[in-house]
C-alpha cells in the first residue's frame, strides 16, 4: 500500500495563518551563509512546487521579517508583498492548474525565533552558535516555506559559516568544503520532510560515532549513528547514550526498519528545557547529559519520533496525540525491554497522575492551547497501552508495525488510525476510541490480557 498523501484542500485549524493549500512543494534547495557573531543570515531558497486543482494567480510563503532581495517564479521577476510573516507572490503569468513551477527567494537579516504561546520557536542564537527547534510553526524564522505539516518535501541544505564551527543538518552530509576562513557544509534529506522538522545546529562540536550491539536495518548495513557534542561532555555522554544502539535495535524490531538513512544526536552547548526531534536528528542540552542515564527515557522518546511524527506525519496539529502518545509509549516499551519497570507499571503511574488532574481534555482534539499539555503525552501513552490490552500482544504489535510500514513517509489522521486499528480487533472499537480519544473523562485503567 502506498503512503497516504495530504489533501490539497483545507488549512490547519490551529494555525490557519500558516501554509497555503493551493500548491505543494516537492523540493527545497537552501543556500545559507551564517555569521554567528553578528547573527547574520543571508539565504537563497529555491522551491520546486506543483500547483493544485485551480490556476495560481497568486500564492503565499511563510517567512519572518527578513529583507527580500528578489523573488523569481520560473526565472521571471514576480510581484510580491511581505507583511506579518507572509510573503505573497503574484507571478508575471498565472500558473496553470497542476503545473510544476519554481520559486527563488533571496533574503538577508538577523534571524530570531517566532513568538508563540510556548516561547520562541525556530532559529535560536546561542552563546556561541545557533540551533533550530521549529515545532510547530518556527520554520519561517529562517527560510521561506509552505509551513504546514502535511506538505512534505525533500531538502538540499548548504550552510557556509566560519571554519571553526561544525554544522549539522538532518540528512546525509554530501560535501564539506573549506575556502579561506569559511567552510560550506552540504546536506541532503531525500525523504519527504515537513517544514518544522528541518533543523540546523552550529557550534564547536566534536564528532563521535555511536556504536554498539544491535542489528542492522538490513543484514549488511547498520543505521549510521553520529553524535555532535562539546568535547568536555564525552565521558558522561558515552554513559547516557551508550544504550542508544540497543534502542534502535528494539524499535526496528517493534516498529519496522528505521525510516531514514542516518540518525544524529546533537548536544548543544546550552541548557534546553526539553530535547527536540527533527528529521533524522535529535537535539539535547547539556542538562540532559549527567553520566547517570538521567535522561534515557527522553533519548528513547526522541528516537521513537523518527517513526511516529517524522516518517508517519500528522495531517494537521489536531492529531498530535499520534506523535506524542506513541513516543511516550515507546519510553515505556524501552523500559520494559531493557530491565526496567513494565509498561503496565508505567501506565498505572500515569493513570494515577492524570486522574488527579482536571478532566477537560479530549486528546483527539486538544485545542491549540493544550496541544503540548503534559496530559496529552501521558493520556496518549495510556491510550496506546489500553489498545494493547484490548487487542492482545500479537495483534497489537502487528497493528503498530503495519501502520508504520503502510504509511511510511506519508500523512495520516486520527480517523485513519482508528480505521486501521479496527482491522486487528475481534470486536468493533468505536466505544473504545470514543472513551479514550473523544471524551474528557479518564477511563479506568485496563488490564493486559
Amino acid at each position: 500500500m502506498s503512503p497516504k498523501q495530504p489533501s490539497a484542500a483545507g488549512t490547519d485549524a490551529y494555525f490557519p495563518d500558516h501554509g497555503d493549500s493551493r500548491y505543494r512543494v516537492h523540493r527545497y534547495e537552501l543556500a545559507l551563509d551564517y555569521r554567528p557573531g553578528p547573527n547574520r543570515l543571508g539565504g537563497t531558497a529555491r522551491l520546486s512546487a506543483v500547483a493544485g486543482a485551480e490556476p495560481l494567480r497568486e500564492f503565499a510563503l511563510d517567512l519572518a521579517e527578513f529583507r527580500i532581495g528578489r523573488v523569481l517564479v520560473d526565472g521571471r521577476a514576480a510581484h510580491y508583498t511581505h507583511r506579518a510573516g507572509k510573503l505573497r507572490i503574484r507571478p508575471a503569468k498565472a500558473l496553470a492548474a497542476g503545473s510544476a513551477f519554481t520559486v527563488d527567494v533571496h533574503y538577508t537579516g538577523n534571524p530570531r525565533p517566532v513568538r508563540s504561546q510556548w516561547g520562541g520557536l525556530g532559529w535560536e542564537e546561542l552563546t556561541d552558535g545557533a540551533l533550530v527547534a521549529s515545532q510547530p510553526v518556527g520554520a519561517p524564522s529562517w527560510y521561506p516555506c509552505n509551513d504546514r505539516p502535511a506538505d512534505k518535501a525533500s531538502y538540499l541544505v548548504s550552510v557556509t559559516t566560519p571554519s571553526p564551527y561544525t554544522v549539522v543538518v538532518g540528512g546525509r552530509l554530501l560535501t564539506r568544503t573549506t575556502r579561506a576562513s569559511s567552510t560550506t557544509w552540504v546536506y541532503e534529506q531525500a525523504a519527504p520532510t515537513s517544514s518544522y522538522l528541518v533543523t540546523v545546529s552550529i557550534g564547536h562540536y566534536g564528532t563521535l560515532k555511536v556504536t554498539g550491539p544491535g542489528p542492522a536495518t538490513t543484514p549488511h548495513r547498520p543505521v549510521p549513528q553520529t553524535a555532535y557534542l562539546p568535547a568536555r561532555l564525552l565521558p558522561d555522554f558515552t554513559v547516557d547514550f551508550g544504550r542508544q544502539p540497543q534502542m534502535m535495535h528494539l524499535f526496528e524490531e517493534l516498529f519496522g526498519p528505521y525510516p531514514f538513512g542516518e540518525y544524529a544526536v546533537v548536544v548543544a552547548d546550552e541548557e534546553l528545557d526539553v530535547p527536540v526531534e527533527a528529521q533524522g536528528v535529535a537535539t539535547f542540552g547539556t542538562n540532559h547529559v549527567d553520566g547517570a542515564r538521567g535522561s534515557e527515557r527522553l533519548i528513547a522518546h526522541e528516537l521513537a519520533h523518527q517513526w511516529f511524527g517524522n516518517s508517519v506525519t500528522i495531517a494537521d496539529w489536531r492529531h498530535i496525540w499520534l506523535n506524542e502518545g506513541f513516543a511516550k509509549y515507546a519510553e515505556w516499551l524501552w523500559a520494559e525491554r531493557s530491565g526496567g519497570r513494565t509498561a503496565a507499571a508505567h501506565a498505572a503511574t500515569a493513570h494515577t497522575l492524570v486522574a488527579a488532574l482536571p478532566q477537560d481534555m479530549r486528546i483527539a482534539e486538544p485545542g491549540k492551547k493544550l496541544m503540548f499539555d503534559d496530559r496529552l503525552y501521558e493520556r496518549g501513552g495510556l491510550t496506546v497501552h489500553a489498545l494493547r490490552c484490548a487487542l492482545g500482544e500479537e495483534a497489537f504489535f502487528r497493528m503498530v508495525k503495519d501502520w508504520l510500514v503502510m504509511n511510511r513517509h506519508g500523512v495520516v489522521s486520527t480517523a485513519d488510525f482508528i480505521a486501521h486499528a479496527g482491522h486487528y480487533a475481534p470486536a468493533p472499537l468505536d466505544a473504545f476510541f470514543d472513551a479514550w480519544l473523544y471524551r474528557p473523562e479518564l477511563p479506568p485503567l485496563p488490564v493486559r490480557r
